[in-house]
C-alpha cells in the first residue's frame, strides 16, 4: 500500500513537471533611477542595461519567473527641473545587480500552442534582493571610500508579450522598483558631504524588449489544439 502511494504521488508530480512549458529568455533596454540628485521622470531610461529570465507557465494566466538584472544608473542635477538642484550640481553613478522571483498575471490566457491565444498584457508582482556600492567614509575631502551592500526591492512591473515565430515570442516590458534604502545615490547622513537625502527612499526602474525560447512538451491544457 505505501509503495502503491509513493507511486501515484511520483507519477502525478511528474506529470505536473513535464506538462508544463518553460521559457528563457534575455532582455535589453534602458535603466534608470528616482532620487535625490537629478530628474523624477519614472520612465526615463539612459543607461544600457539588461536581464536574462526563467519562467514556469503553472497555466494560461499565470506564469512564475526568476530574473537577473544587471542596471547601470546615473543621475545629474543639471539635467534636474528645479533652480536649487541645477545650483547644486551633484552627480552620481552606481551599478545594481538584482536576482528577482516573482509572478506574471496575463489579463487574456497565452498559449504558444494555440492559433488564438498568442498574445496579451500582463502584470508583474515580484520580490527582489539587489546588490551596489554605498559611500562608508571620507578619508580625504570629496574621496570617499565605498563598500558592497544588499538590500531588497518590491518591483512591479507591466508588459505586452507575443508569439514571433514557432517556439520564439517577444515582450516590451517597464519594471519599477521601490526600495527600502536611501543611498543609490551614495546619500548618507554618517558623511556631512554627501546628507543630502530626502525623505523618500530611492526608485530604480528598467525599461526594455526581451527575446523569449519556449520549451518542454506542450502542458495538457494545450493539447488537442
Amino acid at each position: 500500500m505505501k509503495n502503491s502511494i509513493l507511486f501515484i504521488v511520483f507519477v502525478s508530480f511528474s506529470s505536473i513537471l513535464l506538462g508544463q512549458v518553460y521559457e528563457i529568455g534575455v532582455s535589453i533596454g534602458g535603466s534608470n533611477y528616482v532620487g535625490d540628485i537629478g530628474r523624477t521622470n519614472y520612465i526615463y531610461p539612459n543607461k544600457l542595461a539588461g536581464a536574462a529570465l526563467f519562467k514556469y507557465n503553472y497555466n494560461p494566466r499565470i506564469a512564475l519567473r526568476g530574473t537577473y538584472s544587471y542596471l547601470p544608473i546615473k543621475g545629474n542635477d543639471v539635467d534636474a527641473d528645479t533652480d536649487f538642484k541645477q545650483n547644486r550640481g551633484l552627480n552620481f553613478k552606481n551599478t545594481i545587480h538584482e536576482l528577482a522571483v516573482g509572478m506574471e498575471y496575463n489579463f487574456y490566457e497565452f498559449d504558444m500552442n494555440s492559433n488564438d491565444k498568442t498574445w496579451t498584457p500582463y502584470i508583474l508582482v515580484e520580490l527582489a534582493a539587489f546588490n551596489y556600492k554605498s559611500a562608508q567614509s571620507e578619508p580625504q575631502p570629496r574621496e570617499y571610500f565605498y563598500t558592497s551592500k544588499t538590500s531588497y526591492a518590491v518591483p512591479i512591473g507591466v508588459g505586452f508579450k507575443s508569439k514571433l515565430y514557432g517556439a520564439l515570442a517577444f515582450s516590451v516590458e517597464a519594471k519599477f522598483r521601490y526600495t527600502f534604502v536611501d543611498d543609490l545615490d551614495y546619500s548618507t547622513p554618517k558623511i556631512p558631504s554627501l546628507d543630502f537625502g530626502g525623505t523618500g527612499n530611492d526608485w530604480y526602474m528598467f525599461t526594455g524588449f526581451s527575446l523569449i525560447y519556449t520549451f518542454g512538451r506542450p502542458a495538457c491544457y494545450t493539447e488537442g489544439l
